[in-house]
């Protein structure tokens, strides 16, 4: 296999309302600070993949006006996912691996702000059963927090604890839509507080990846993907034990996330109650820093988080603060489906 890194990584500052400016305009400045960064130009990606939401924004094929923020002329190698942007991240990875390219821009973004993403999100649900029901995102997070406390996980001060610790955390995050602690408020959906949910709002993000010795002309320390895997349980809820992840579990497994101790994990957890299951299925402990840049629950842009949740283990790695981090996505209610992967830098590098 090739060795593939991770090289820049740019964000938005998220915001409750970017009403002013079209998705294109939200990303354009991303774009060009993620490939200032390498000193690349749109003409030296060998591909390009982005990860958005057409629901989100209310009309079909929508990522393709995206691409003006890109600049298409001339043509390039181009695709899209309906996804988070980690799994755009991972087809430009795999891009790369087969010698194809040899540097990707991979992007995503979502505007939430515009309509209510409480409902919007229920489309991913079983268009049979659980559709028809309409149970919106927060009320299904609330079922897997009520099971975990009634299996003796966790309780509510335990994740009133996780809700302090991640928004005390993004205090040093300047990207970050909340930050400092705040109270845990009143209950959402029982027993799930405010403080317990991620915030609703807007935000891109870019990483541009390169193959071997060209990631380290473009970057000092390169963060190089040693290992990434997805997987996804069931779809339907009520086949699955909420408390526990094994498409995490057997992601990490295949990433290699077992073989050596990581110092530092990016878990894309929406919900405190979701970093219970996800610390334990990527068995986390006590020495490893967690979201230190404050996670989802201080930034939440839907279709980007998991893919910012990767470029901030990736910038820990390239700052020295990491030797080896590891990063995860979600999609879909309750943990559906997870993305798992491991970066390493270069130990002379540091």
């Amino acid at each position: 296999m090739r060795d593939v890194a991770i090289v820049a990584f740019s964000q938005t500052d998220h915001v409750r309302s970017s009403e002013e400016v079209s998705e294109v305009e939200m990303l354009m400045p991303v774009l060009h600070d993620v490939l200032g960064r390498t000193g690349l130009r749109t003409g030296d990606i060998g591909f390009t993949c982005s990860g958005s939401c057409d629901y989100l924004a209310g009309r079909a094929f929508s990522f393709t006006m995206a691409l003006d923020g890109v600049g298409a002329w001339p043509p390039i190698p181009e695709s899209h996912v309906e996804m988070d942007g980690a799994w755009a991240l991972y087809e430009a990875w795999v891009k790369l691996l087969t010698g194809e390219a040899d540097t990707a821009l991979v992007y995503a973004y979502g505007k939430s702000s515009p309509g209510s993403v409480r409902d919007v999100l229920t489309r991913q649900l079983d268009p049979y059963y659980l559709a028809p029901l309409w149970p919106d995102s927060i009320a299904l997070a609330a079922l897997q927090a009520q099971a975990l406390i009634d299996s003796g996980e966790t309780d509510e001060p335990a994740l009133a604890a996780i809700a302090e610790r991640s928004r005390t955390a993004a205090g040093d995050n300047p990207h970050a839509q909340l930050r400092g602690p705040r109270p845990q408020g009143g209950y959402v959906v029982s027993p799930l507080r405010t403080g317990d949910c991620p915030p609703v709002g807007d935000g891109a993000a870019a990483v541009v990846l390169a193959a071997g010795d060209r990631a380290r002309e473009l970057c000092p320390r390169p963060a190089w993907i040693r290992g990434m895997d997805h997987r996804v349980e069931p779809h339907a809820l009520g086949v699955r034990d909420l408390t526990d992840s094994p498409s995490t579990r057997l992601a990490a497994e295949r990433a290699g996330v077992f073989e050596r101790p990581v110092d530092t994990a990016e878990l894309h957890a929406p919900f405190t109650s979701q970093e219970v299951v996800l610390r334990r299925a990527l068995r986390l402990g006590r020495s490893v820093a967690v979201n230190p840049s404050g996670g989802a629950l201080a930034a939440n842009p839907v279709m980007a988080a998991g893919l910012i949740r990767v470029g901030e283990a990736a910038a820990a790695v390239h700052r020295g603060a990491s030797d080896r981090a590891l990063a995860h996505a979600t999609s879909g209610p309750c943990l559906q489906q997870n993305l798992v992967a491991v970066l390493e830098g270069e130990p002379h590098a540091r």
